[in-house]
């Protein structure tokens, strides 16, 4: 997963992200678009997670990334970037106007541009790990998963969730525990 797919044989996936830009640029194409979304939009998040962002801000920032994928598409230009550039370089400016917006100081350590593509075996192993931890999360008693939801989903702190639910402080603290316990077991 993650590359593009094409019927005709020896385009790149470069050059296929190439031409899947242009089909949203001349016919809205959003086939094409739903196929770089895939690939681009979780790889966006992890980078702006990396990069500093909480979870909550990574991920609308990786959904402006998209939109304005789709709605400027006619200034792409694969003869100055390829599209990885391209996207990854939106996502670094929505990432500056975040930070401004927060009138905080931008980070020195701010990535540019995307990482290596992962082997297909390690994206194969991430994807089935994924699952079995989605699969485990379903089966937790629903007080227990609220509250992992909150915490690591949530980026929330034990007090905050204590705050917001009403729940004794030892309760959640045992509850999430026991969730772990349970999710450890599970992926083992």
């Amino acid at each position: 997963m993650g590359k593009p797919v094409n019927g005709s044989k020896g385009i790149n996936p470069r050059q296929e992200w190439v031409l899947h830009v242009r089909r949203i640029r001349d016919d809205q194409d959003q086939a094409a678009f739903a196929e770089l979304f895939r690939h681009f939009a979780p790889r966006v998040k992890a980078f702006l997670i990396k990069s500093g962002s909480d979870a909550t801000t990574a991920e609308e920032c990786a959904q402006e990334v998209m939109a304005t994928l789709w709605h400027k598409a006619h200034l792409f230009d694969p003869s100055r970037a390829t599209v990885a550039t391209w996207v990854f370089t939106i996502a670094r400016n929505k990432r500056i106007d975040v930070l401004r917006k927060q009138r905080r100081p931008e980070p020195e350590d701010l990535g540019w541009g995307p990482e290596a593509e992962p082997d297909q075996d390690d994206v194969v192993a991430l994807q089935q790990e994924t699952a079995q931890l989605r699969d485990a999360l379903k089966a937790l008693p629903e007080a227990q998963r609220q509250l992992i939801e909150k915490a690591y989903f949530g980026d929330l702190s034990h007090r905050e969730i204590a705050s917001q639910t009403g729940l004794p402080l030892g309760t959640i603290k045992s509850r999430i525990r026991l969730a772990l316990d349970r999710l450890r077991h599970a992926m083992n």
